[in-house]
């Protein structure tokens, strides 16, 4: 099972480690969740504070996300930070006491793309929360300690837990190459378009255009920030009438296009709206397979980019944040605690869309 846990009972001798575990479809249950034992390498960390992902959400509903399927009960959770209670006898850089935020996923460090830095890629990764490997909606985990990142005085465990989505628009930007001669267009103002958007803007984008069908989140990305919004359709026979509506907001050409919804037509905005010679990125993965036009796409020249999670980005995300270059305690619209209750109140708000975009547990 990984380094999450392997199994749900057995108290070991103290305070019982609680963790939410997802047992059926549209099922959660608060049940003890047993620790493996602290390796050398290995800290134990008191969670302070999870977000809720789309991710979870899909799993709660249908028991998958892609292809990763829930063939048995599984705790839930990926984005955190918390505190350490304990390390391993050769952890030098972490001590008891120290606020951390947490990558959730472990490579293999011997596969040819984790000798090539791209870890992320890793056929082998145990994440957080992706069958069968346990996640971190838990009072306490045991973690590599190489995969925990000290917090800057100034940066809030809940802005820690952050660092997870805010990596992957980070992620995007690199991938991309995202910089201050570069205009972006952001298909979808859901939360990864939101730190997408913020990410693009740190990166130093200088003009910023996103595009959703909801008043509100386009609401809420103007006061973040965008320059411009535009309100689409979900008609695909819109496409080009967006398009010029896209044009005539971003007042120039559209260097580069992130995709954070993944749907035909979404796909078919981007690379239409894109300038020759630019790039598409595909961040969302609303739909397994598409139909676009790819063909008149490619004799204009625009890459598309593929993204998947992300790699040696909580640095830079911790810098980010301490140096107020990114700000995402906006994004955090409702908080939770840690019953019954308020963890299937939790994810009820946050499927159930409306004005949510993070929803955080306060553990």
């Amino acid at each position: 099972m990984g380094k999450g846990g392997m199994s749900i009972d057995d108290n070991q001798g103290e305070e019982q480690n609680m963790a939410a575990w997802l047992v059926a479809i549209n099922t959660l249950k608060i049940q003890p969740f047993n620790l493996p034992p602290l390796g050398p390498h290995d800290v134990r960390v008191r969670m302070k504070a999870v977000g809720i992902c789309g991710s979870d959400v899909h799993y709660l509903k249908t028991l998958r996300c892609a292809h990763f399927v829930v063939e048995e009960p599984m705790v839930i959770g990926h984005e955190c930070a918390g505190i350490i209670e304990e390390v391993g006898s050769e952890v030098k850089t972490l001590v008891p006491g120290d606020r951390v935020a947490i990558e959730p996923g472990i490579s293999c460090w011997r596969c040819d793309h984790c000798k090539q830095g791209r870890y992320n890629l890793c056929p082998d990764m145990k994440f957080f929360a992706t069958p069968p490997v346990h996640g971190s909606l838990a009072n306490r985990i045991v973690h590599p300690a190489d995969l925990c990142f000290k917090l800057p005085d100034n940066v809030s465990l809940e802005e820690g837990a952050m660092c997870e989505p805010l990596s992957v628009g980070v992620h995007a930007c690199r991938r991309a190459e995202i910089g201050p001669e570069t205009n972006v267009l952001i298909m979808g103002a859901g939360p990864i378009g939101l730190v997408t958007m913020l990410a693009a803007r740190a990166f130093g984008a200088p003009r910023i255009v996103i595009v959703d069908v909801d008043d509100h989140r386009l609401s809420v990305a103007k006061s973040l920030g965008a320059d411009d919004i535009v309100k689409v359709s979900t008609n695909s026979q819109d496409v080009p009438g967006e398009v010029e509506q896209i044009h005539k907001a971003m007042g120039a050409g559209v260097d580069v296009t992130f995709d954070c919804a993944g749907f035909n037509k979404t796909m078919t905005t981007a690379l239409s709206a894109t300038k020759p010679g630019g790039k598409v990125c595909l961040v969302g993965m609303g739909h397994s397979e598409m139909t676009v036009p790819l063909t008149p796409a490619a004799a204009r020249e625009v890459d598309v980019i593929g993204i998947f999670r992300y790699k040696n980005t909580w640095p830079l995300c911790l810098e980010f944040l301490r140096s107020g270059k990114i700000d995402v305690k906006p994004l955090i619209t409702h908080r939770y605690g840690f019953s019954q209750k308020e963890v299937e109140e939790a994810f009820e708000t946050s499927a159930a869309g409306g004005n949510a975009i993070k929803v955080m547990f306060n553990l």
